[in-house]
């Protein structure tokens, strides 16, 4: 029996999607494979995720707590994992694919001497290691993928996998830490935190992406009412970031996010690959442009072809008619 450990990422004080995304789909495995399901949070107070984390079937959940995890900083993070790593002796490492491990997993596979499996949207285990699924080139690619050994870590795009609660009665270990702060050789200098409003698009279900024919006043006003009335994140295509029209943390694509929601509208994006490389795995895609040859109706779910400004009053509207 091995162990497969899932890393549980905190960001602003909440335990992110993508974390428990990774774990539902270890316990799937380890309940088939009959493994045993890990989890570890490293946090400046990871006690209070312990319940949260132990609804989604880890049976062991270890925390290291030190207030140097306040901020995300590689050194710290990547020590702490390599502890976690030598206590637990985990078989599969999972990880969401976010920002901040996307930072350190090359590091920490040098470190442990690991196999790595980056940004992948499927995974399964194989004999002597895990199979999975990767998309490149813009997502018109799916490129499969094994690998072998001890130790393999693995990160999942967010979106891959469905939530499934399975309570236990988890065992916490806590692992202890310590590290010299005058030895890290980077400096945390600045948080120039998001818009607190704005919702984190790598965790919504729903996005409303606005592209070059929304770009005036009236375009970005009724973007932000579709936007409100579905309670939705809202993502830019590069042309409205480049043009100064949206903020460029809001871009998505092959330069900006890569996002998985269950729903994305797309209103006034016509569809260049490059932006198709961020949001092709969304469970649906819907796509709202007046030119009827536009290439984001090659990938949508569900098209209208019309002006946005005559098509969104009424939809909406409607919606709202709906929530009421």
């Amino acid at each position: 029996m091995s162990t497969l450990l899932t890393h549980i990422a905190i960001s602003d004080g909440k335990i992110k999607r993508s974390s428990l995304e990774v774990l539902s789909r270890m316990h799937q495995l380890a309940n088939e494979y009959g493994h045993d399901t890990e989890a570890v949070i490293i946090d400046e107070q990871p006690s209070q995720y312990v319940d949260e984390v132990a609804k989604y079937g880890a049976s062991t959940i270890y925390t290291i707590e030190n207030p140097i995890f306040k901020n995300h900083r590689n050194t710290p993070l990547l020590k702490a994992l390599s502890a976690v790593m030598d206590e637990a002796n985990p078989y599969i490492f999972g990880f969401g694919s976010t920002e901040g491990t996307k930072d350190i997993l090359g590091a920490l596979a040098a470190n442990q001497d690991a196999a790595v499996l980056s940004d992948v949207s499927e995974f399964d285990l194989i004999d002597d290691g895990i199979s999975a699924t990767r998309p490149v080139m813009a997502a018109k690619i799916l490129s499969e993928n094994e690998a072998h050994g001890d130790q393999i870590l693995v990160s999942v795009r967010s979106g891959s996998y469905d939530l499934n609660e399975s309570q236990t009665d988890a065992e916490t270990v806590n692992i202890d830490f310590s590290i010299d702060e005058d030895k890290i050789q980077s400096t945390l200098r600045e948080i120039i935190g998001a818009d607190s409003d704005k919702i984190d698009l790598s965790e919504a279900e729903t996005i409303v992406a606005a592209g070059r024919g929304a770009k005036d006043e009236e375009g970005q006003d009724l973007i932000n009412e579709l936007a409100s009335t579905l309670n939705a994140g809202i993502g830019a295509s590069r042309a409205l970031t480049e043009a100064g029209v949206m903020d460029p943390s809001l871009q998505i694509g092959q330069t900006g996010k890569v996002v998985s929601p269950q729903l994305y509208i797309a209103v006034g994006i016509s569809g260049a690959i490059q932006h198709v490389a961020g949001m092709a795995n969304s469970k649906v895609i819907v796509a709202i442009n007046k030119d009827p040859d536009a290439p984001i109706f090659d990938i949508a779910d569900y098209g209208i072809v019309g002006d946005l400004y005559k098509v969104l009053p009424p939809f909406i509207e409607e919606l709202k008619t709906i929530k009421s």
